[in-house]
């Protein structure tokens, strides 16, 4: 069985590939460019591509039986999302494995979940077996700002509000990829990939405080003060018009993961989902 995966150097793709590796499978890897020497072991299969070139995803897509899709947030998401799935449907894959987004079927403002929404909605009416993954926020976004922001400045600057969400840990989710690629059972399932805790704005930095033996303080949540804060660091404004609309649907909405998401998770992965707290000891022990 051959596997193509897209996004395969980012944060879930990186851990996918060994995951698929350790199961057995035969992995192709879409990529923009080539990796660098021993990036990823010697049987991964490298097609180099753009989601917005079909030619050369059909290529990548020659002799293969299933598809992991997976493609970044950019204004040009809905188009390269509907090139990879369409390009899939033509060359008969058996299976696609789609990484959306939690809550993508309430999510309407945000303009990368509505289209997240949109590629749910064209897989599942294509007829190809497929499988849904609704991650909740990802843990390892946060690994950019734990030394410079966190520690540094003494701020934990990610608007999450009181409420908070139940983040989830990357390697679950390319753990869940895996098993749906791999393993019988899971056309036609949706996904929830959620961590086990509640993580607030104010509840991070407290515990961000304790471990760091340091006040850390929260930023807040006022999301005219972000977005100014966001441009003048010269976000796109797009982007930031994306990302505003992802946390002000937090507040309203709530991303706290149920008992029920928890539970099914945890018998999917055939372990408790990684905590957040475990996550941040990890990153700070390999940072020192």
């Amino acid at each position: 069985m051959k596997i193509l995966v897209t996004g395969a150097t980012g944060n879930v793709g990186s851990f996918l590939v060994p995951e698929l590796i350790k199961r057995g499978a035969q992995v192709r890897i879409f990529t923009r460019k080539q990796p660098a020497d021993g990036a990823y072991p010697k049987e991964v299969e490298v097609a180099i591509g753009d989601l917005l070139d079909p030619a050369s995803v059909a290529s990548a897509l020659k002799g293969v039986d299933k598809l992991f899709l997976l493609n970044a947030v950019s204004p040009s998401e809905l188009m390269e999302g509907l090139i990879g799935f369409g390009m899939a449907q033509r060359a008969g894959v058996k299976h696609i494995t789609y990484l959306s987004v939690y809550k993508a079927d309430t999510m309407r403002n945000s303009p990368h979940m509505a289209t997240k929404l949109a590629l749910e909605s064209a897989i599942s009416h294509s007829g190809i077996p497929f499988t849904f993954l609704r991650p909740n926020g990802y843990m390892q976004t946060e690994l950019q700002i734990i030394q410079p922001v966190i520690a540094g400045m003494g701020l934990y600057p990610l608007p999450l509000g009181e409420d908070g969400i139940s983040m989830v840990d990357v390697r679950d989710i390319a753990e869940a990829a895996a098993i749906s690629l791999t393993e019988e059972g899971h056309e036609g399932q949706t996904y929830d990939l959620v961590g086990p805790t509640v993580r607030s704005g104010p509840g991070n930095a407290a515990f961000w405080s304790k471990l760091l033996d340091k006040p850390i303080q929260y930023g807040g949540h006022d999301m005219d003060r972000w977005e100014a804060m966001a441009l003048s660091q010269q976000m796109p404004a797009w982007y930031v018009f994306d990302v505003r609309a992802m946390f002000e649907g937090f507040y309203s909405q709530g991303f706290a993961a149920t008992s029920f998401q928890i539970a099914r998770l945890t018998k999917l992965l055939g372990h408790a989902p990684r905590s957040y707290e475990d996550f941040a000891k990890e990153a700070v022990a390999r940072s020192s």
